[in-house]
């Protein structure tokens, strides 16, 4: 598991003073590439190489509100590695009193930048398996 900690910020909340769920998975996007980045990869990087990663599954359930100004935790833990996929789970957490706020899935196939599945180089899936202990 990776975590990640971030503020709310104004502009992430809704007419109704909370934050507005798509959000959510910004966050969840945040957490991916802070996890990359612990791995040693960079999406400049990958993206020099013509490699992108869309994703083809995401999901969210929303426990309770986030507002503005709290702090919030996105644990960040990978359910598959693999030369053609990652998919993470996600939880976030209000920080203040650990409130499970969201829940959440997504899947990534890599791809070449026309959108062709492609099979990640060995040396990205050693060092994302090394840090994700699968």
């Amino acid at each position: 598991m990776f975590s990640v900690r971030t503020k709310v910020n104004f502009y992430e909340t809704d007419a109704m003073a909370v934050v507005h769920h798509a959000n959510y998975f910004r966050w969840f996007e945040m957490g991916r590439v802070e996890f990359l980045r612990k791995a040693g990869i960079t999406l400049n990087e990958l993206m020099a190489k013509g490699i992108v990663f869309p994703i083809t599954e995401v999901s969210c359930k929303y426990k309770a509100s986030a507002k503005f100004d709290d702090w919030i935790v996105i644990e960040v833990t990978p359910t598959a590695l693999t030369p053609v996929k990652m998919a993470f789970t996600y939880q976030v957490f209000r920080e203040a009193d650990h409130t499970l706020l969201a829940e959440g899935k997504t899947q990534n196939l890599f791809t070449n930048m026309e959108g062709k599945i492609i099979r990640l180089e060995a040396e990205y899936v050693e060092k994302l398996k090394k840090i994700a202990e699968l």
